[in-house]
């Protein structure tokens, strides 16, 4: 049966993320990069700068930074360790060099996704801060594109309870935790008879799991930041310092491995014989599992953005696009890295996070059971936060579906952890397909939506610098002193 369903599911994913959804985000990503003139190049220093400095007197829930952790702990995770391994796998080392591409124009997206999510936001009766893809169709497309914003909120409800948000993140938690602790499955149970037989180690951590997500979620999206911005910087640094260790100490073969990558992204017979696919496979998984990781397109990110505590939709803007660098342009890569310098890719028999732990295994100085514990910990962590932020993500958008229905909100937490118990007992390639094919279904009206407001994004980012510039050279200041003076004189929105 499982086979069947398999199949099923692999013919649907192939036509979502076929070659017209890979034209749009790319296409989506280099027109905003041109009309914004490189902005993820020009204003990274700022960006990263201002990601650490929360602004004074801005209006939201959650401070900037905040808002970047929130919006970090659902893009941090899985997709970091299990979603590269998968990845090279199926597509080669090539389809890192396509991740990698994907990220630089998808952060000229997540500036756009940024800006658009404070313009438009609104607020609630309870005074807590509603935005993200559905209000910029609604508001900024016009009333008529509104059957598009709830299409959006609908899909956006199913990744978050059926792709990203549960069952690839808890699956990849399962079995980091069923690799380290029991993985020969010495110690086995059976549920009902129709899941068959699993470790305890899968049982106990499901169960753990369950109701650590569920004493965060209760207290909403203040306790979601409050958690992320605690464990997202620490674990992120983490497993960026052994993953430098990693490639520190295989260093001598940096060199191949980027030769490799590169060739196998455009020729990838000449690396694996054949065996991976073509150019068009390594490119579908790179574009598909960079999308995953940073959501960059998605519409994911814009939705915590809307929450920050800002007045100006650039900055926030500025602050958003620091997570697709972040995330998969230095972890993402730091990942693949590790995993080619060590063939890690090209054994046998490994799957998911099992592939990147033979790539700490055999790449890192350590004892082989340190480097798997070291591994597992940020997997576990990393997934953990992404549950929370997708649950987020996930209620804002059934709570613009049932027109702020907060009861519909609460019934949707308790099924949404239900959906995390689960999690582990669902087979690998089924987890990943599924969300692939949410993730693509989800950012067809998200893209469409740039689109027809790339005029609006380049309106507000150049009356934004053009007056910071004017002010600077008429009173002899950096530019930088002139943004954040103005930053802190704005009252309201931009809207």
């Amino acid at each position: 049966m499982w086979n069947s369903i398999n199949q099923a599911l692999n013919i649907i994913d192939n036509f979502v993320w076929g070659v017209p959804l890979m034209v749009l985000i790319i296409a989506g990503g280099l027109l905003l990069t041109i009309r914004l003139g490189l902005l993820q190049i020009r204003k990274l220093p700022l960006a990263l700068k201002w990601m650490l400095q929360n602004e004074e007197g801005g209006k939201g829930e959650i401070s900037s930074f905040s808002a970047l952790c929130t919006a970090l702990s659902a893009t941090i995770g899985t997709g970091n360790i299990v979603g590269v391994a998968t990845a090279v796998c199926a597509g080669g080392p090539g389809a890192l060099f396509w991740m990698v591409v994907a990220a630089f124009l998808g952060m000229a997206t997540k500036y756009s996704e940024g800006l658009l999510a404070v313009k438009y936001r609104t607020v609630a009766e309870d005074g807590h801060s509603l935005g993200g893809p559905f209000y910029y169709i609604e508001l900024g497309m016009g009333k008529n594109f509104k059957w598009l914003a709830k299409i959006f909120a609908f899909f956006g409800v199913c990744v978050g309870l059926f792709g990203i948000g549960t069952f690839s993140q808890v699956n990849g938690i399962s079995s980091a935790v069923h690799g380290f602790f029991d993985p020969n499955d010495a110690f086995t149970v059976k549920i009902l008879p129709f899941l068959g037989e699993y470790s305890w180690s899968v049982v106990i951590a499901s169960l753990i799991l369950s109701f650590c997500v569920a004493a965060v979620l209760i207290g909403g999206v203040k306790r979601i930041a409050s958690v992320s911005q605690i464990i997202v910087p620490f674990m992120a640094v983490i497993y960026f310092v052994f993953a430098v260790i990693l490639i520190c100490c295989n260093i001598t073969k940096v060199p191949a491995a980027f030769a490799t990558i590169v060739t196998a992204a455009f020729s990838p017979k000449a690396i694996t014989g054949g065996a991976v696919g073509s150019m068009l496979i390594a490119m579908q998984k790179g574009v598909a599992r960079g999308i995953f990781s940073n959501e960059a397109g998605l519409g994911s990110a814009p939705i915590a953005a809307a929450a920050a505590q800002t007045n100006s939709p650039v900055r926030q803007g500025l602050v958003s696009m620091t997570g697709t660098f972040i995330d998969t342009i230095i972890i993402c890569t730091l990942t693949g890295l590790s995993i080619v310098l060590t063939g890690a890719w090209q054994v046998e028999g490994l799957e998911g996070v099992q592939v990147t732990t033979y790539a700490f295994q055999h790449g890192l100085p350590f004892p082989a059971q340190f480097s798997s514990f070291i591994l597992m910990l940020c997997l576990v962590f990393f997934a953990f936060t992404t549950i929370l932020g997708w649950d987020y993500y996930s209620e804002r958008c059934l709570e613009y579906l049932s027109g702020g229905n907060m009861k519909h909100v609460k019934i949707f937490r308790w099924i949404y952890i239900l959906a995390v118990f689960i999690g582990p007992y669902m087979t690998v390639s089924a987890v990943w397909t599924i969300a692939d094919i949410f993730n693509g279904l989800m950012a067809i009206p998200n893209m469409i939506a740039l689109f027809a407001l790339s005029g609006v994004i380049v309106k507000e980012t150049r009356a934004f610098f053009q007056h910071a510039k004017e002010e600077a050279l008429a009173e002899h200041r950096s530019f930088e002193e002139v943004c954040e003076e103005n930053l802190n004189e704005e009252e309201a929105p931009a809207n």
